[in-house]
C-alpha cells in the first residue's frame, strides 16, 4: 500500500515514516520544499500522479502565539490547504488522515472532550485548525486530534525540562492546564493502524491515557532525569501570560478507538529514544549559574510574524 506524508520535516511525520519503512511499505515523505501545500495545482498534480492509498497530513502552522497577529496566513495552511489536499485525495481515491489538535475546544468543561463534542476555539490557531477539520470532513476523510506531543525528532517539552533540570535550581511550570502527554512514536503507530483499518471516516482522538498538568509532567521528567521533583514549582496561567489563550482542559475522550498507553509508561519507554538513558541525560549540560526560570513548553522555534511557519505537527511553546 502506497503512502504519502506531508510536513515531512516534523517529528510526527518522521516517526510515521519510520514505522512504514520498518513495515516495508512504500512511502513518499515530502517537506515544504518538496510540496508547497499552498500551491493548489502542485498538490493536485502530485497526488494525482503518485496515486497514494493513504495520505498523512502532518503539515501545519504551529506557532500558536504568532497566529494571533497572522490568522489569515495560518488559515491558508491550516484550513484552505487542507481543503485542497482533501479534494485531491478524493479525486485520486486516497484516504486522508489529517492531524488536528485539542485547541479546537475551549477547555472550559470538566469532563474529557468527546469526538462529537461541540468545538469553540479560544485562539486563532484553534480556529484555523478547526477550519481544516471541516474541510477534511466535508470530503469524507479522517481527522485525528492529538495533544501535548513530544518526540525524538524535534524540540519538545521533555527535552526542555531535562535541560532545565541540569541548569537551574528551580523551574516554574503552569499547574492549571490539564492534558495528555503523547509520544509521537505511539501516535505514529495509531495512524498506521488507522490507515489500514476498516473504521469509517470521521474524527478520532489519538492521545495517551491518563492525564496530568504541565507541572505534573515536568515533575515526572525531573524524576526520570534523577533530579528532585520538588525543584519544580507550580504557577497559574495568569503568571505566564501569552498572546493566545490556552484551554484549561485539553483532555480528550476516546469513544471511537482505544487510547494509547498511559502517558507515564510511554514516557519511560521514550526515554532512551529521546537521548536519555538510565534516568540521566546522555550529555548533561553544566549550568553557568544556579537560577530560577519560568518554563516554556512549546518546542517550535520563534518565527518572524506572518512568515508562514509551516512545519510538521510539533506542539506549542507556552503551556499557559
Amino acid at each position: 500500500m502506497r503512502w504519502l506524508i506531508t510536513g515531512g520535516a516534523g517529528m510526527l511525520a518522521t516517526d510515521v515514516a519510520y514505522r512504514l519503512a520498518v513495515a516495508r511499505e512504500p512511502v513518499l515523505v515530502l517537506d515544504r520544499a518538496g510540496l508547497d501545500l499552498l500551491d493548489a495545482r502542485a498538490v493536485r498534480d502530485l497526488v494525482g500522479a503518485y496515486r497514494p492509498r493513504v495520505v498523512v497530513n502532518c503539515a501545519a502552522w504551529t506557532a500558536v502565539d504568532a497566529a494571533e497577529a497572522c490568522e489569515e496566513e495560518a488559515l491558508a495552511i491550516n484550513g484552505h490547504a487542507v481543503g485542497t489536499l482533501a479534494d485531491a485525495c478524493t479525486r485520486a481515491g486516497a484516504r486522508l488522515l489529517h492531524l488536528s489538535t485539542d485547541y479546537v475546544f475551549d477547555g472550559r468543561g470538566r469532563e474529557p472532550y468527546r469526538e462529537d463534542g461541540p468545538t469553540g476555539p479560544l485562539n486563532a490557531y484553534g480556529r484555523t485548525k478547526r477550519a481544516g477539520e471541516v474541510a477534511a470532513l466535508r470530503e469524507g476523510h479522517y481527522v485525528i486530534r492529538s495533544a501535548w506531543l513530544y518526540g525524538a525528532h524535534g524540540r519538545n517539552f521533555v527535552a526542555t525540562m531535562a535541560g532545565l533540570a541540569a541548569g537551574h535550581d528551580t523551574v516554574d511550570v503552569v499547574d492549571d492546564q490539564r492534558g495528555q502527554p503523547t509520544w509521537t512514536a505511539d501516535l505514529a503507530g495509531l495512524l498506521v493502524r488507522l490507515g489500514h483499518s476498516d473504521l469509517p471516516p470521521g474524527i478520532y482522538h489519538g492521545t495517551s491515557s491518563g492525564e496530568t498538568t504541565w507541572y505534573g509532567f515536568a515533575r515526572e521528567i525531573f524524576r526520570l532525569v534523577g533530579a528532585d521533583p520538588g525543584r519544580v514549582r507550580p504557577i497559574s496561567s495568569a503568571d505566564f501570560p501569552s498572546a493566545a489563550a490556552r484551554p484549561a482542559n485539553s483532555v480528550l475522550a476516546h469513544t471511537r478507538c482505544e487510547p494509547l498507553r498511559d502517558w507515564r509508561e510511554a514516557l519511560r519507554a521514550a526515554w532512551p529514544v529521546l537521548g536519555l538513558e538510565g534516568g540521566r541525560q546522555c550529555s548533561p549540560r553544566r549550568a553557568a549559574s544556579s537560577t530560577s526560570t519560568t518554563a516554556s513548553a512549546d518546542p517550535a522555534p520563534a518565527s518572524t510574524p506572518c512568515a508562514s511557519p509551516a512545519t510538521g505537527t510539533s506542539g506549542r511553546r507556552r503551556p499557559g
